[in-house]
């Protein structure tokens, strides 16, 4: 049943491409070229145009060195030579670079001429998110810069998912390797990081006039929290158990709390009980004083993911936001604030079909939206 509603997903999505294409024919062939890269995207593995038109792009793993550190990344060009060059920062996922769904989506990319490196990043697989990542995306971009331009260093783009947003957004901002970004993309991602974890826990979400917008708490979401803050916990007991709850947790999410092993929960020390009672708390009023309770470790932490207030004035732009409106896990009002942060800089598209990061749920007037912005992406690409 699931398959079958994302294949009427994709169908939706190819008919509102189709519709695209026609347009296209009258306006250009950038936009041409950009409807036909959004329905390679949205047919994933399956047929397309362009995939009929452009041999299988070439695939290798490649290791190197920037600043002392050793990197890891996959590599993707098509046949031809490519007109730019761009960095791929996947969000959340047990598979890392190799996520399927990934691995599609810069498929798409390579046809669509790009050079697009995937850099192998440990905390994403381990469902965690560090400010720390912002070393390895611009050893990435670094790295790319130079191999793009034969050893001379050119620009590159980025495009960054969910909330690999945010460490992304501090490489271009706080590292040498921002000079080489020309612009990025940033796919549902977060601005406040204490807003966007009130979101999670208790599915509340304060909008600009103050009051609350009611969704629902995320449970897989809370486990990926606990799970991925476990080891910043002091006592290795409570490490322990957070574990075992989180992985209890992502194993039944539909259970909640009802599913929490209670001699566990009840053997919690202070450090430990203090992280499951942010995740269990439902109350958003209370959502501040819960994260000021923190183990100081995890709070440095979300302190330096934090966009608000960060000084992000050496990101040159244009930062193109897309941001689903029914994002079920990072709010679209994440994405309006950051646009706000940024400025002129910012290219902000709300989509009401989006899913958090699956574009194949998109309608027409969203399909629209979205090829406006591939056709502003392949400008930029296309320019030296």
């Amino acid at each position: 049943m699931r398959l079958r509603k994302r294949h009427r997903h994709h169908l939706s999505l190819l008919l509102c491409v189709a519709f695209c294409l026609f347009l296209a024919g009258c306006v250009g062939p950038r936009g041409d070229e950009a409807a036909a890269l959004l329905a390679d995207i949205a047919a994933g593995e399956g047929p397309s145009r362009l995939k009929q038109t452009t041999a299988e792009p070439q695939h290798s793993t490649i290791a190197y060195r920037r600043s002392g550190r050793v990197g890891a990344a996959d590599l993707y060009r098509n046949t031809e030579r490519p007109n730019g060059a761009v960095v791929v920062v996947p969000g959340l996922t047990p598979h890392g670079k190799d996520d399927p769904r990934l691995v599609a989506f810069v498929r798409s990319l390579a046809r669509a001429r790009f050079l697009v490196l995937v850099p192998d990043i440990a905390n994403t697989r381990a469902l965690k998110v560090s400010a720390g990542d912002s070393a390895p995306i611009g050893d990435a971009i670094e790295e790319l810069a130079q191999l793009f331009a034969g050893g001379a260093g050119r620009s590159v783009g980025l495009v960054a998912i969910s909330y690999a947003v945010g460490p992304a957004l501090l490489a271009l901002a706080d590292t040498p390797a921002g000079r080489h970004v020309k612009f990025a993309v940033a796919i549902g991602g977060y601005y406040d990081i204490d807003a966007a974890i009130g979101f999670v826990t208790t599915g509340f979400y304060r909008l600009p006039d103050g009051s609350w917008r009611q969704g629902a708490a995320n449970e897989l979401g809370k486990s990926v929290f606990m799970r991925s803050n476990a080891d910043r916990v002091s006592d290795p007991a409570d490490r322990a158990r957070l574990v075992a709850i989180a992985e209890r947790r992502m194993a039944e999410p539909a259970a909640g709390a009802s599913g929490d092993p209670g001699e566990l929960v009840a053997r919690l020390g202070p450090e430990g009980r203090a992280v499951y009672q942010l995740i269990a708390n439902r109350d958003p009023g209370q959502t501040a004083e819960l994260i000021a309770r923190l183990p100081d470790t995890i709070r440095r932490e979300l302190r330096a993911l934090d966009l608000k207030g960060r000084d992000l004035t050496q990101i040159a732009g244009p930062v193109f936001l897309i941001h689903g409106e029914d994002d079920p896990i990072i709010p679209a009002g994440e994405s309006v604030k950051l646009a706000a942060a940024l400025g002129s800089r910012a290219d902000l598209t709300l989509v009401e079909r989006f899913a958090h990061v699956d574009a194949g749920t998109a309608g027409l007037a969203d399909s629209l939206r979205l090829w406006n912005v591939a056709q502003r992406m392949l400008a930029k690409r296309d320019r030296p």
